[in-house]
């Protein structure tokens, strides 16, 4: 099969066995052909590699990929061969034999694509290959790494300006999923030269994103995957190397595939738990953020945090791995008072200087926002990326409102508490002392400081230690009330608490009804929304059985080559097979998703499963 095609969309058709390009791709295509630099930012499994991949065949030359992760590249040039594109790379996995083969392969001509880590590239060797190339085009993935104010700095990215200095005639794209303002003026200043960026919509309609009050966090996330995910893929997150640890220790002892990762294991483990999650049904990772960029696998089903996020482009880009294939996806997250006191110690405690803690902080508050927020979580997620929405009916604030109430006088006597006995002893409290008196709970530690017999003793018996904490925890967030990790995490009162105190300032809080949740679970079997694509509720029992079985034939057959099973087909595309039920390889090229050389390697094979429970 040919590897240069006359346009765009000829080789989009043939190669990938898609209809039509999706958003700002056909643009951002023509302009890298043409010549000029671009930044592209799109949703994680928005396409942006095609923004690079067809400019590659369509222009003279190769096309040299910067990647910072060893494994994409391997699973990018896995599934572009598969495809019949001529793609090779240049790490570390190789030894020097086969270095030689493809460096002498890139030489004569016979690459499309060349995928080569930063550190490879920048080296002396690296250099001088690219001098003896006919280069095509430039692709920086992951560019938001040279953003030294961003969320995944990498040093090495910012050398990547000698490619603008030694070949500023070969036109570069910059291509990201996450990258507010400052960041994208950062990556078009060091790596491109007045490159056009393609901005398309963040939103990704498929994931429904939920927040949960942290009781119990790994009990509740346990009971989250038992009963709404046992046997899918997906990726928890944790902050600290030993929770990673001991929580996919729990995950396994509940026989859930669950693996850890982190940068503290073995090379050969992370290496091995990597391939098993990206090779197997059912894996569930977890892991410190060490994992997951530029991770392409299609059919996660659910990213759970159990850890809040220290920004909202970190939250983007992690929940964005999941539900890739466009089928309905979550984004769980447990969230307590806890997170905020321990993601505002990391900020305090850091070296860096004043105006990075003061950007950390901004991010973390914005982060805390979106946590804490009681209207629809998609418009807050995509307003803090400039992109103006309507409330997405597929969020847990959507599909179940929560009411609000007017909790000033509460707070007030909350305040009045952490105040009352700061005064009385010269000495501040912690939450847990400050909830007894306010319940008027008598314990060792109030009778010992006489707390007692303050006004504010029992003022709060109403309420439940539960309903404290929730309160507490928005005042925090909303920097009412400041936690001292450095002080056994007392309380202190901040100057905004006057306008509380006073009156001035009113506070409203979110209660959820009872039974709230019992109704969240049983609105989860509907479609995600309107924007979803195929979902398994389109599957008849027969069409199922058909799609359970081309699974089978998926697995063998990406066994046999040596790929993961999404690089043969993605559920999408069998599903949309399931339910078309095509009788001949003509017929199989109206399927999205099946091009011409996988429709030649694949077909045969395909038509004899479905002949079989025809």
């Amino acid at each position: 099969m040919p590897t240069k095609f006359p346009t765009a969309l000829d080789a989009l058709q043939h190669v990938w066995g898609y209809a039509a390009f999706r958003s700002l791709q056909a643009q951002a295509i023509d302009h890298v052909v043409a010549g000029g630099d671009a930044l592209v930012l799109m949703p994680t499994g928005g396409g942006k590699s095609l923004c690079f991949q067809i400019p590659a065949l369509l222009r003279d030359g190769v096309g040299i990929v910067v990647s910072p992760l060893i494994a994409l590249m391997q699973d990018q040039v896995a599934a572009l061969r598969e495809l019949g594109i001529r793609a090779a790379f240049l790490n570390s996995t190789l030894d020097a034999a086969e270095a030689r083969a493809v460096q002498r392969a890139a030489r004569m001509g016979e690459l499309d694509l060349l995928y080569m880590a930063p550190e490879r590239l920048l080296g002396e060797s690296g250099m001088a290959l690219l001098d003896d190339l006919r280069i095509a085009l430039f692709a920086i993935d992951e560019a938001h790494c040279v953003s030294q104010w961003g969320h995944d700095f990498r040093p090495e990215y910012g050398q990547l300006s000698v490619l603008r200095e030694r070949w500023p005639a070969v036109p570069r794209v910059a291509l990201t999923a996450t990258a507010d303002a400052p960041t994208r003026h950062e990556i078009n200043q060091r790596l491109l030269q007045d490159g056009a960026e393609f901005v398309s919509s963040f939103d990704r309609p498929n994931i429904r994103y939920r927040v949960v009050e942290k009781r119990d966090g790994r009990a509740q996330l346990l009971q989250f995957i038992r009963s709404e995910h046992p046997r899918d893929c997906g990726v928890v997150y944790c902050l600290s190397r030993n929770t990673v640890e001991e929580v996919a220790q729990m995950l396994a002892s509940h026989d859930l595939r669950a693996l850890p990762y982190h940068a503290g294991l073995p090379s050969a483990t992370r290496a091995a738990h990597l391939r098993r999650f990206l090779d197997e049904d059912g894996i569930v990772m977890v892991a410190t953020i060490a994992f997951g960029m530029g991770i392409d696998k299609p059919d996660v089903r659910f990213v759970a945090h159990l850890d809040m996020p220290k920004s909202i482009e970190g939250y983007f880009q992690e929940t964005g791995r999941a539900g890739r294939d466009g089928l309905p996806a979550q984004a769980w997250m447990a969230y307590g008072l806890q997170d905020v006191v321990q993601q505002r110690r990391l900020i305090d405690l850091s070296d860096a200087d004043e105006a990075y803690k003061r950007l950390s902080t901004a991010k973390l508050d914005a982060m805390l926002a979106l946590a804490e927020a009681a209207d629809c979580r998609r418009v807050r997620l995509l307003g803090y990326f400039g992109e103006i929405s309507t409330p997405c009916g597929n969020c847990d604030n959507c599909l179940n409102p929560p009411q609000l109430i007017d909790a000033t006088e509460s707070a007030q006597k909350l305040l009045s508490a952490v105040y009352r006995c700061r005064q009385s002893s010269g000495t501040s409290f912690a939450a847990s002392h400050i909830i007894d008196v306010l319940r008027g709970k008598r314990t060792d530690k109030t009778e010992r400081h006489s707390h007692h017999a303050l006004s504010t003793f029992g003022i709060g018996a109403d309420l439940s230690e539960t309903d404290w904490r929730l309160l507490l925890r928005q005042l925090v967030a909303q920097r009412y009330v400041e936690v001292d990790a450095t002080q056994f995490n007392v309380l202190h009162l901040t100057e905004a608490s006057r306008a509380v105190l006073k009156g001035t300032q009113r506070i409203t809080l979110k209660h959820r009804e009872p039974g709230a949740e019992r109704k969240r679970r049983a609105s989860n079997g509907s479609t995600a929304s309107s924007g979803t694509r195929l979902t398994m509720q389109s599957l008849s029992s027969a069409d199922a059985e058909l799609f359970a079985h081309l699974r089978t034939w998926r697995a063998a057959t990406a066994k046999e080559h040596g790929v993961p099973a999404y690089v043969v087909f993605p559920d999408a595309t069998l599903q949309a097979i399931a339910l078309a039920r095509p009788d001949s390889l003509d017929a199989l090229r109206g399927i999205s998703g099946v091009g011409d050389k996988k429709r030649d390697t694949y077909g045969p094979a395909l038509l004899e499963v479905i002949a079989q429970r025809a």
